[in-house]
C-alpha cells in the first residue's frame, strides 16, 4: 500500500523542534522561558446584552406598524423572535460602526418580516399582512435597530478609548515598531502598544524592546496586557510556544499582514490586514463535528457496504487473500491508531511499509487495483476509522511516524497539524494537494483549516471532495 507523495519543497532547511515521535506537540510554555500566573484573572468578555436588548426594543417598535385584529400576541412574538434569531453577531474588531452594520442589519430585519409575514399567512389567511404594512414595519424596525445600535456601539467605543487594551508587538523590531506607531496614531483601534518582542533592537526610538522572557513577563503583568499582534509571517513559527503561552494567559492574538494585504477576511487594525489566532489549548470542533463525523459515517457505511463487499470480494479474486491494508498513523496529539484501507500493493517487507514514501509502482498494479486508487475506493474503509473516533472526515491527512518524525523537523508547523483529529480529507486535499505535492503547502492549508474551523466549513469540504471523488490519482 501506498502513502501519499510529494515533492519536497526546494530550500527548506533541516530545523530541529525537539519534538519525538509521538509527542508531536511542544509543551505550553516551552522554551519561553515565561511563566504567568495560574491566577491571573481572564480578561472579561464584551456582554452581548446591551445589543439583545436594543435588537428586542427595535423589534418591539416595528411591531407598532400592526394594526386592528393584526395586533395578535402571536404574531408579535413570532416578530420580535425571528428579529433576535437573525440578529447580526459581533462585529470586527475593535468595536463596528454604523455604517459597517447597515446591510446586515437591514438585511436581517427584512429576513424576519418577510418569513414571519409569510408564516402568519400560511397561519391565519384571513389576517395576512399586506405589503405596506410589511413594509412600514420593516422601515421602522430598521432605523429603531441602527439608531439603538450605534448608541451601544458609541459608548463602547468611547469606553476603549478611556481605557484601550494594553498590546505586545511581536516581531523583527523594524517592522513592529512601525506597526506599533500606527496603532497609537489610531487610538480608535482600542489598542496601546507598551512594548516590542524582539531578538534584537533595531537601534531607533520607540517603545521598549523587550529581548528576554522575565522582560515579557514583567510587562505583562505590570501593563496587564490582553492583546499580542504578530507582525511577520515568521513570528508564528519561530515564537509558537510564547504566543501560545500568552494566549493561554488571556491575551487574544492577531496576526498582522505588515507589507501587503494578504487576508481576504475583510479585518483591519489601523489599515493593516489582520486575523484573530486561536492559539488556545482547547480544540477546534467538539461535540458538533463529532456529531457529524458519527452521523455521516454511520449512514455512509450503511450505504455502500454492498459495494465494500464487491470490492473486496473483487480483490480477493484478482490479488489473493488478505484484502484489507492496516498500517500505523498517527493521529491527533501524536497518538497512533490503526489506519485501515483495501490492500492495492504488496509491500516486500513491514520495513518498507512503514519507511518508503512510496513502495507502489501503478504500472505493476494489477487493473481492479489501479482502479481502487484512481476513484480512491480503497479509501472507504477509513469511515469505520471515522466511526471509531480514531479520524474525522474532515481534517489533516495522517501520516506514518516515521515521516512525523521527519517532517516536524523539517517544515515548521507541520507538527502543529495534529491539534485536530486527522480526516480522511481536507481543506489541503480539496485545494490539488493530493499525489506529488508540496508537504510545505499542505501544513500551510492543514493549519489554515485548524484555525479557521467551523461547521460549515467542513460541510463545504466534504460537498466538494464528493463532487470530485473520482479523479485520475488516489491518495
Amino acid at each position: 500500500m501506498t502513502a501519499e507523495r510529494t515533492v519536497p519543497s526546494p530550500g527548506a532547511p533541516p530545523r530541529d523542534h525537539g519534538l519525538s515521535a509521538v509527542s508531536v506537540m511542544p509543551p505550553p510554555g516551552a522554551a519561553t522561558g515565561v511563566r504567568f500566573p495560574a491566577a491571573r484573572p481572564p480578561a472579561r468578555p464584551v456582554s452581548p446584552i446591551p445589543l439583545i436588548v436594543a435588537d428586542g426594543a427595535a423589534a418591539l417598535l416595528g411591531t407598532l406598524a400592526l394594526t386592528g385584529d393584526r395586533r395578535h400576541p402571536l404574531l408579535i412574538a413570532l416578530l420580535i423572535t425571528a428579529s433576535l434569531l437573525l440578529r447580526p453577531r459581533a462585529g470586527r474588531p475593535p468595536v463596528p460602526g454604523l455604517l459597517e452594520e447597515l446591510p446586515a442589519v437591514c438585511g436581517r430585519i427584512a429576513v424576519a418580516w418577510l418569513a414571519s409575514a409569510a408564516l402568519w399567512a400560511a397561519y391565519r389567511p384571513e389576517q395576512a399582512l399586506s405589503a405596506g404594512t410589511v413594509l412600514t414595519g420593516l422601515a421602522v424596525q430598521a432605523a429603531a435597530g441602527c439608531v439603538l445600535r450605534a448608541a451601544v456601539h458609541g459608548r463602547r467605543r468611547a469606553a476603549l478609548l478611556r481605557h484601550p487594551h494594553a498590546a505586545l508587538v511581536v516581531g523583527p523590531a523594524a517592522t513592529a515598531q512601525r506597526v506599533a506607531a500606527a496603532v497609537l496614531r489610531h487610538p480608535r483601534c482600542g489598542l496601546r502598544p507598551v512594548g516590542v518582542v524582539a531578538e534584537q533592537p533595531d537601534g531607533s526610538e520607540g517603545i521598549p524592546v523587550l529581548r528576554t522572557g522575565e522582560e515579557v513577563e514583567r510587562a505583562v503583568i505590570q501593563n496587564g496586557v490582553r492583546a499580542v499582534l504578530a507582525v511577520h509571517p515568521s513570528v508564528r513559527a519561530e515564537q509558537g510556544p510564547l504566543l501560545r503561552t500568552l494566549a493561554e494567559s488571556g491575551c487574544v492574538v492577531w496576526e498582522v499582514d505588515a507589507d501587503s494585504p494578504s487576508y481576504t477576511a475583510g479585518e483591519r487594525l489601523a489599515g493593516f490586514s489582520c486575523r484573530r489566532l486561536d492559539l488556545s489549548p482547547v480544540r477546534p470542533g467538539g461535540v458538533g463535528k463529532r456529531m457529524l463525523d458519527i452521523l455521516v459515517s454511520g449512514a455512509l457505511l450503511l450505504l455502500v457496504s454492498p459495494l465494500l463487499l464487491v470490492c473486496a470480494a473483487a480483490l480477493r479474486i484478482a490479488d489473493g487473500p488478505g484484502v484489507m491494508f492496516r498500517q500505523e498513523r498517527i493521529g491527533r496529539d501524536g497518538r497512533p491508531f490503526t489506519l485501515l484501507k483495501f490492500r492495492t500493493h504488496r509491500p516486500v517487507d513491514e520495513h518498507e511499509s512503514a519507511t518508503r514514501w512510496s513502495v507502489a509502482d501503478e504500472n505493476e498494479m494489477r487493473r481492479f487495483c489501479r482502479m481502487l486508487r484512481r476513484t480512491s475506493l480503497d479509501e472507504l474503509l477509513q469511515l469505520w476509522n471515522v466511526l471509531r473516533g480514531d479520524m474525522s472526515l474532515v481534517g489533516p491527512r495522517p501520516e506514518r511516524a516515521y515521516f512525523v518524525r521527519q517532517f516536524s523537523q523539517t517544515y515548521p508547523g507541520y507538527a502543529a497539524r495534529h491539534r485536530m483529529r486527522t480526516g480522511i480529507t481536507g481543506l489541503a486535499q480539496v485545494h490539488g494537494l493530493r499525489g506529488d505535492t508540496s508537504i510545505e503547502d499542505r501544513c500551510r492549508f492543514d493549519n489554515a483549516y485548524i484555525d479557521d474551523w467551523s461547521l460549515w466549513q467542513d460541510v463545504c469540504i466534504l460537498l466538494r471532495t464528493a463532487a470530485t471523488l473520482v479523479r485520475p490519482t488516489g491518495s
